[in-house]
């Protein structure tokens, strides 16, 4: 299936989930908590993680509708994050993806708490979910988000950003702080799906190693982004020197090593999606490869 499709497609169905979810707690949940909640949640963007955990339920030939909720719950976590990170204290942004940041919309406390409700809520949504049926499964999803967010994942790798500025540090250190950061919940989204659909051991194990190949990807391509821009006349790309100053891939291996690295991860990803082919004739192998399309630059 074409991953443009699939996306098409499922994308509405996702968010009018996540309407029907904020609606059924709408009369329990204060309304400026629940305004808030809502805006960030509703702020557009791809979608990229529930739609990989989705995906990977497709791509395995089981019923998305198993995984909308631990879907969801993985977008709470990812929204929650984006409220905090803007925060003063934090990134300190006016705007994200062209609207005011959360707590410019309301105001600090708000924002706070809006990202409180959902990175709790997100746990009720898996734990409450009737379309799991299976209980080990159900647990394993939940503990695993915990480890994915908290103090041994995405939260350690905020932690460790925050100590690295204006600090050099080497690559090691760097793969890190993003696998943590950025590489935990893309990692989540791939696992959930595989946990849910139950295929061999051995399929497993190369989704596992398709998961965080694609977490590294996307944190180079994040940071060449952050480092390039395009010419629009001449085509060309050219640098930001401000952002070359950070402790990014294009920093430490130079603009040219990051594009290099990003080719040799996208590369490995297509090739363990392939030897997952050549075990099970049935996955769909290019509806997970079109998910690398939005790594170009």
């Amino acid at each position: 299936m074409e991953t443009s499709q699939f996306i098409e497609e499922t994308l509405p169905i996702l968010q009018e989930k996540i309407d029907d979810v904020l609606a059924q707690n709408k009369a329990q949940t204060p309304s400026i908590l629940q305004e808030s909640m809502a805006y960030s949640l509703n702020t557009g963007g791809k979608r990229i993680r529930p739609m990989l955990l989705l995906a990977t339920l497709k791509a395995l030939g089981q019923n998305i509708t198993q995984g909308f909720m631990t879907a969801i719950a993985l977008e709470y976590i990812h929204t929650y994050s984006l409220i905090h990170d803007d925060l003063p204290a934090m990134d300190n942004d006016d705007y994200r993806r062209g609207k005011l940041t959360n707590h410019k919309a309301f105001d600090e406390a708000t924002a706070i708490l809006a990202g409180d409700a959902l990175l709790t809520d997100s746990f009720a949504l898996i734990g409450k979910d009737s379309l799991i049926t299976n209980a080990e499964v159900k647990l394993d999803l939940i503990n695993k988000l915990a480890d994915a967010a908290g103090s041994k994942g995405m939260i350690a790798g905020q932690i460790g950003d925050v100590q690295a500025e204006g600090k050099e540090i080497d690559l090691l250190e760097m793969k890190e702080i993003h696998k943590n950061k950025t590489g935990e919940l893309l990692h989540y989204a791939i696992y959930a799906g595989y946990q849910i659909a139950n295929p061999s051991a051995e399929i497993k194990a190369l989704l596992d190693e398709f998961a965080w190949t694609y977490g590294i990807a996307y944190q180079v391509q994040n940071d060449l982004q952050e480092v390039m821009w395009s010419d629009d006349d001449r085509g060309k790309f050219q640098h930001s020197d401000a952002a070359l100053t950070k402790n990014t891939y294009p920093s430490i291996l130079g603009t040219n090593g990051a594009i290099e690295a990003l080719f040799a991860n996208t590369t490995k990803c297509r090739t363990l999606l392939q030897q997952i082919k050549d075990i099970d004739e049935s996955f769909d192998d290019q509806l997970l490869a079109g998910f690398l399309t939005f790594l170009k630059i």
